[in-house]
């Protein structure tokens, strides 16, 4: 029923923006808002960056991040920006714009997007660092949100224009794309997921505990991707590059918990497995946010060299001091307080740094792959 409450207002508000809306209920109500929401104007605008690198950089130095509040100061910024990096890639929660009034215009996102443009340290970032953005539920203005949340259209409305995207995703459902810098044998590709917009509902488990709420499940049924989602995967992996940053806002390997990760779903889980071995897809590196907190994981067994993975998350957001999480393919303990990710590629040396960087810029925890073990 409130699928259908909230679609139904923002059917208005389309109507206001000079659409025309029928009277009857359209069969998709969500895919129905998608013209009418194009028509939106006054929208909230980042800060002005500079522009992507040129196809034919080589990229050595990359930053990641996730989970950042307006409503705090993100200091840590300026220890990212004092990095240099070439690329900073946000992956998701990058704003909490949760729609709890319940009006599918979203004004509370919008309101976030507002008060992150003018957020001094976010503004230093901007003017230093091009950047590639993905989101996750709280930027999708839901927690724990998928396909099922009516706002995700506005959402997706909000989202491309804040970040510069405008005309990226016009008919596509999610804000899914790839990215590819560097010339032959320096190529860096990545490959930025939505695992928000084709994602059916979990499954909860009886009771929720302090270790997660959700319990892994083998229905058929659910979907982490959509269709649509997963055959531009596969066409996206076939195509020529080296090192490959698969960016999924949730975690792909840890399985020592019960929020929100690829393993609630293990058929889709083993799908991206599949995915990338039937491709022949080398140089894949999963990275991702959501955890407010930061881990590294390894794996062998699943895409034909070993998987690994680097979690890093909160930029100004954390919530404990400490963590006894240990999944089965974890690399040491998690790290709980302030951070972000480096990513640092010595072509030469065929060799690449995964580092996680605390607040005071230390690095806390490191995997470090060498070409060679990722298939290369």
């Amino acid at each position: 029923m409130r699928t259908w409450i909230v679609a139904t207002s923002l059917l208005a508000l389309g109507a206001c923006a000079g659409s025309t809306a029928t009277q009857t209920a359209p069969s998709d109500p969500i895919a129905a808002l998608r013209p009418f929401v194009r028509t939106v104007q006054d929208l909230p605008v980042a800060p002005p960056s500079p522009a992507l690198p040129a196809s034919s950089t080589v990229l050595t130095t990359i930053a990641f991040g996730s989970c950042q509040t307006a409503e705090r100061d993100i200091p840590i910024l300026d220890r990212v920006a004092a990095e240099r990096p070439q690329l900073m890639v946000y992956m998701g929660d990058n704003v909490y714009g949760d729609a709890f009034s319940g009006d599918m215009s979203l004004p509370e996102l919008r309101t976030q997007y507002s008060r992150m443009s003018q957020r001094l340290e976010f503004q230093r970032l901007r003017a230093a660092t091009p950047m590639l953005a993905t989101w996750d539920d709280h930027d999708m203005a839901w927690n724990d949100g998928g396909r099922d949340f009516s706002g995700r259209v506005m959402a997706q409305r909000i989202f491309e224009h804040f970040w510069g995207m405008d005309d990226a995703f016009v008919g596509q459902d999610g804000v899914w794309y790839a990215r590819t810098f560097g010339p032959e044998g320096r190529r860096v590709q990545f490959i930025m997921l939505d695992t928000r917009s084709g994602r059916s509902a979990l499954t909860r488990l009886p009771q929720s505990t302090p270790n997660g709420r959700y319990a892994p499940s083998e229905d058929p049924n659910q979907r982490m991707l959509s269709d649509a989602q997963w055959t531009w995967l596969e066409a996206q992996l076939r195509q020529p590059a080296d090192v490959r940053f698969v960016v999924s806002s949730i975690q792909v390997l840890a399985d020592g918990h019960a929020w929100e990760a690829w393993h609630t779903m293990p058929r889709e889980q083993s799908r991206l497995y599949e995915t990338i071995r039937n491709a022949g897809a080398k140089g894949v590196v999963f990275v991702s946010g959501d955890r407010h907190s930061a881990g590294m994981y390894r794996q062998d067994g699943l895409i034909g060299y070993p998987a690994v993975e680097m979690t890093t998350s909160s930029l100004n957001l954390s919530f404990a001091t400490s963590s006894t999480e240990m999944s089965s393919n974890q690399i040491g303990p998690m790290y709980t307080l302030l951070n972000y990710g480096m990513a640092r590629i010595d072509w030469e040396a065929r060799s690449l740094a995964l580092q996680i960087v605390g607040d005071n810029g230390a690095v806390v925890g490191e995997q470090r792959v060498a070409f060679a073990d990722i298939g290369l």
